[in-house]
């Protein structure tokens, strides 16, 4: 993966395990300028956790870097490829005050809430429920957990563009469970036996990262398919999907009106197959206060330099303010 567009790797140089309630522990660390302007990466998924690369779109100088591994995921505990994970106390509200509990413990006031797929859902919710805490948005990979997004990644709406993926998606569900591939994942998701939940999680995991960049990515698909990894990500994705996320139909673009005041920057890959443009094109109408950056030769990776390019410049726009 090149990360030109991007700031030298670092280091932390603070983290820790948080404990949040409920058994659970989440990971975090800081990085950057312990003065320097605070910002919080909420990553994808749900479920994917954070990488030391993602550090890298943020100028060490000026920012105080929070990276966070959200519930079951990354190095928090308990892990969700774990064959007994309870998802029971995993959920939308249950980030939010996660988020909320993070920063107070930090000591910041305010900090700049940067998102992506996934993560710009979690980051519309938290600024939604606590805008006086967020100073800036920067949200790329629209998700809003919409019936029409779902049913576009879990239901058959991508295969149109890649149906020998779609194939094998659908290969470990007996024909008569494909109606409603979202619940039949989740049985053999939830099934405690590895030899079930294992393979289904790999499947799960392989068709996300088959899909989420412009070309085909060898190195994303390995990552994404480690057996643990791509258990705990399959289950908390499926887990929300399932619920849609607890949040009701069309929710945090209706709920705009909230942040309408918060300087904000939507980054979108015109061919994004993951999140497919139309939402962000919904949220853009519905904030048009928010600079709207269409990336026309990316998809939907963070990691696609197009992509990348647009995040650091958006976060370089906010780094004096």
């Amino acid at each position: 993966m090149k990360l030109d567009a991007l700031y030298p790797p670092i280091e932390p140089y603070d983290s820790g395990m948080l404990i949040v309630g409920d058994g659970q522990r989440i990971a975090w660390e800081v990085s950057g300028n312990p003065e320097g302007k605070p910002v919080v990466f909420l990553h994808g998924g749900p479920g994917s956790g954070v990488s030391a690369w993602q550090r890298q779109f943020f100028d060490p100088e000026k920012y105080r870097i929070v990276l966070f591994d959200q519930r079951g995921c990354g190095k928090s505990t308990p892990h969700a490829g774990e064959p007994a994970a309870d998802l029971r106390f995993n959920t939308t509200a249950h980030l939010i005050a996660d988020i909320e509990l993070l920063r107070r413990n930090l000591g910041i006031a305010k900090w700049l809430v940067f998102g992506g797929s996934w993560g710009s859902a979690l980051a519309l919710a938290y600024a939604q429920a606590h805008p006086d805490a967020v100073s800036e948005l920067i949200l790329r990979g629209i998700f809003t957990l919409r019936r029409v997004e779902l049913e576009w990644f879990c239901d058959g709406g991508a295969a149109v563009l890649f149906p020998e993926l779609w194939e094998e998606f659908i290969a470990p569900i007996p024909v008569l469970e494909r109606s409603r591939m979202t619940e039949a994942y989740h049985r053999r998701l939830s099934d405690p036996d590895p030899a079930v939940h294992v393979p289904a999680g790999v499947a799960w995991a392989k068709w996300e990262a088959s899909i989420v960049t412009l070309r085909p990515d060898a190195d994303v698909v390995a990552a994404m398919t480690e057996p643990s990894a791509a258990v705990a990500l399959a289950r908390i994705e499926n887990h929300f999907f399932l619920h849609r996320g607890w949040l009701s139909e069309g929710q945090l673009i209706a709920g705009v009106d909230r942040i309408r005041h918060i300087p904000a920057v939507i980054v979108q890959g015109r061919y994004d197959a993951g999140t497919p443009m139309m939402t962000a094109w919904d949220l853009h109408r519905a904030w048009p206060e928010a600079e709207f950056v269409v990336i026309d030769d990316a998809g939907h990776a963070a990691s696609e330099p197009g992509i990348q390019q647009a995040l650091r410049d958006a976060a370089d726009l906010f780094a004096d303010d």
